[in-house]
């Protein structure tokens, strides 16, 4: 039997602010001591009363217009009660009824095409505390408290349920981070905890079939991780209900190592949160003056420059999704296209797709934009090989310098010159006398091995195709 699968996602995202959410402390690092970043508003001891953090609500709303979201003209703070040892007040500061962003989308592209998913909301919260579990030297577990992280300002985005796969719940999660880091809002590292993803999964035997019970799948971390879970998921609950059981509404986790969900606890609705306003802050206007300049500080989406790329440079979407999937790699295109208009857009795109990308992913500085977009303007109008292009971006990785003059004063032009690779080409042949005579027992790769010689003869400044042609002509007479 075919059964049809209805996804919703839940995403948690750590924003990019100095302070946490409604208190002074700094957002803890990587290698913090344990509860060394805490207070006694994000503790949640008597008395303490929380403050907002601007930055934070400007983020989300930036969010919010990045997806086509409607603000609302006042937003209130409502406190979601439950108990747990992560949540040292007993409740959380959360948004229930006023979420800062409604009705968004966000645009998909998957193997079968591309789709809209509806964003529901996206609201702020405060994070809960850490728990790790350990086991002792005895043998027995337990489980530890960091506080470091309770009160960080922590970004909900829910979907509608508009995901029918497991590929394009990811491309989904993919193509959000992309958008937060694109628009600065957050670093959305989903191997340290900065970016969760939780899917509501369910299966109906048609799509105009009503909704079938769903579970909540969580600790999937990382991107290949939600595709997995998702699809084992929509497996487990067909294998149920051909086995004539039911579905039980409830809460799984991913197990990576099994690659299988398992039952973590029962599903929570909203009532069983118990909402209700929080007393301590008061509702938030949003000046639509305010709004408007977030408005106009959000830099180029994605799904935007993607189109642009295709449309106005005509490079391919490949080339497009690459560079646009690498914030800074975009940004060096960008600058390197306004540090010269004239140059290829697709030599360009190769260059900042391979040789950048390559090296920025071993840790390389970051190249000066105008000596880089001087260099492969160089390439783009033949002015030097590809070649000698590739030593000097080794060296602009070093430092900057001047490129065109080092390729005047060090004599790198490229020779292009008719005659002068005829008689380049005349030398090589007649000193490889062996490869003459492997050419006429019919072996083609002695035209390849030639070239090669000429451009270690040219110390690399020969146009390797027009040598081609020129041993070609050459050895056919």
């Amino acid at each position: 039997m075919t059964w049809h699968a209805v996804i919703g996602i839940e995403v948690h995202v750590q924003l990019r602010t100095v302070t946490k959410m409604f208190c002074p402390c700094a957002i803890p690092a990587e290698g913090d001591l344990p509860n060394s970043k805490t207070c006694p508003t994000c503790l949640g001891l008597p008395g303490a009363l929380p403050v907002p953090n601007k930055a934070a609500i400007e983020k989300v709303l930036a969010v919010g217009a990045a997806i086509g979201a409607a603000a609302p003209a006042t937003t209130i703070w409502d406190r979601k009660n439950y108990f747990y040892p992560d949540l040292p007040k007993g409740y959380q500061i959360s948004q229930l009824d006023f979420p800062l962003a409604e009705h968004g989308t966000i645009e998909v592209t998957t193997s079968a095409g591309t789709s809209r998913v509806r964003i529901r909301r996206a609201h702020l919260e405060e994070d809960t505390a850490r728990l790790r579990h350990e086991k002792g030297s005895d043998g027995k577990r337990s489980s530890l408290i960091d506080y470091n992280r309770s009160g960080v300002a922590l970004l909900e985005i829910v979907t509608e349920p508009d995901i029918r796969d497991a590929e394009t719940a990811r491309r989904y999660a993919e193509e959000l981070r992309l958008l937060l880091r694109t628009i600065g809002a957050a670093d959305a590292e989903m191997e340290n905890g900065q970016m969760r993803v939780e899917a509501n999964v369910s299966i109906r035997p048609s799509e105009d079939a009503p909704f079938g019970t769903r579970t909540e799948v969580k600790n999937m971390n990382s991107f290949r991780s939600v595709e997995k879970a998702i699809a084992f998921e929509i497996a487990r609950q067909a294998e149920v209900l051909e086995s004539g059981g039911t579905i039980t509404q409830e809460t799984r986790g991913w197990d990576e190592s099994s690659e299988t969900t398992y039952t973590m606890r029962a599903k929570e609705n909203s009532h069983d949160y118990r909402y209700f306003p929080e007393p301590d802050l008061p509702p938030l206007a949003i000046d639509p003056a305010w709004l408007a300049g977030i408005v106009a500080s959000i830099p180029e989406i994605p799904s935007a420059r993607r189109a642009r790329y295709v449309e106005q440079l005509a490079l391919s979407e490949y080339d497009a999704a690459v560079l646009v999937g690498e914030p800074r790699a975009a940004a060096l295109f960008e600058a390197a296209r306004a540090a010269d208009a004239t140059i290829d857009a697709k030599t360009l795109a190769n260059w900042v797709t391979g040789e950048y990308l390559r090296a920025a992913n071993e840790g390389a500085a970051e190249p000066d934009s105008v000596q880089f977009a001087a260099l492969i303007g160089s390439v783009s109008r033949k002015e030097i090989n590809g070649t000698t292009g590739k030593e000097l971006f080794a060296e602009l990785l070093g430092g900057s310098f001047d490129v065109r003059a080092a390729i005047s004063e060090r004599g790198l032009g490229q020779i292009s010159d008719d005659g002068a690779l005829k008689k380049l080409a005349s030398e090589v042949l007649a000193a490889n006398p062996q490869a003459l005579a492997d050419w006429k027992a019919g072996k083609q790769q002695a035209i390849g091995f030639l070239v090669g010689q000429a451009m270690k003869a040219s110390k690399g400044r020969g146009d390797a195709a027009q040598l081609g042609a020129v041993f070609k002509t050459l050895l056919d007479a």
